[in-house]
């Protein structure tokens, strides 16, 4: 095992080290955001945390050693896969860490729209005193979650507390367990009318690519909300755009976005409907602790015994 590398491309506490280099005490552990302190170790890294633009010409060449690839966010969509697949390189996720968190911000979204919080903000940095036709509640609606993952059942079950009806779909429609009616992705259409929320927390794959485009605001209720924590390709966002200036939809709270960041120009910074926050919905003071010791050392210790990975394997072929 002499001369084998591990490199982590962030910045992580000597606690976490110190559990990975009781995993692989022979090993050399390469830590840090700043590319300058593994730029030189790439080509010998059996097993890279945490992927990087800089990373990516250095570690497809012939020379690399480059055997597992963990990333540091539940979304794949903008590795290399086809690249990274004829290398047979191994590839997990850090889905799951960010459950508790996005699924804090859909409702954090979800309450200040209904509750216009974000309109109360506004009227509070002009010191106006305005009801702002305030009326609307949470309670014993209809919750429509696109993508029932481990973020889709955290949400499913914090709608319960709110006592919510709760609607789902899934690629493979299968029931989950607080999910009142399970759907496949092929009855999106059905489901959409509803619902007094749409919840998307879907990767981003060749299929679910603008699975939101027109057709679809359509035929949601005109007093529901969208809510997208997933991708921003996932909707057509001209679409968004003009289904919430014509009304067809109330409102959106959106985390991300077709370009990030989001243009100056771009209308929804400025509509009255509307929640922009910029990608931080999975931000968390535990991230980290849940990356290294939920996901990374769990297959770490599988990898050393020559098992099969087991926590958050991404198969190639389905893109997540």
């Amino acid at each position: 095992m002499d001369n084998k590398k591990v490199i982590i491309t962030q910045n992580i506490s000597e606690n976490l080290i110190t559990q990975v280099q009781q995993i692989v005490p022979d090993w050399q552990i390469i830590v840090g955001r700043d590319p300058s302190k593994w730029e030189k170790h790439l080509n010998e890294a059996e097993i890279i945390v945490g992927w990087k633009k800089e990373v990516s010409d250095l570690v497809l060449q012939k020379e690399s050693s480059l055997k597992w690839l963990q990333t540091w966010s539940a979304g794949v969509n903008n590795l290399p896969l086809n690249e990274l697949h004829s290398r047979d390189i191994q590839l997990t996720s850090a889905n799951g860490v960010h459950a508790n968190p996005i699924s804090e911000t859909i409702f954090a979204l979800m309450l200040g729209l209904t509750r216009k919080i974000h309109t109360y903000v506004k009227n509070q940095q002009t010191k106006t005193w305005h009801h702002a036709n305030m009326k609307l509640e949470i309670h014993g609606k209809t919750i429509g979650i696109i993508g029932v993952g481990s973020i889709g059942k955290e949400t499913a079950k914090i709608a319960k507390a709110f006592g919510m009806h709760v609607l789902g779909i899934r690629h493979s429609g299968a029931p989950v367990e607080q999910v009142d009616e399970m759907f496949t992705t092929d009855q999106l259409n059905s489901l959409l009318p509803k619902c007094d929320y749409v919840v998307v927390t879907l990767p981003l794959t060749s299929e679910t690519q603008h699975l939101f485009g027109a057709e679809q605001f359509s035929l949601m209720k005109s007093t529901a909300y969208f809510i997208n924590i997933g991708r921003g390709e996932l909707v057509v966002e001209q679409d968004l755009i003009h289904a919430l200036l014509e009304q067809q939809i109330a409102g959106a709270g959106l985390d991300v976005f077709t370009t990030e960041p989001l243009p100056e120009e771009n209308p929804l910074w400025t509509m009255e409907n509307v929640i922009v926050t910029p990608h931080t919905s999975g931000s968390t003071e535990h991230y980290d602790k849940r990356v290294i010791e939920d996901i990374f050392i769990p297959n770490l210790k599988k990898y050393i015994a020559k098992e099969p990975l087991s926590i958050n394997v991404v198969d190639y072929k389905k893109g997540y």
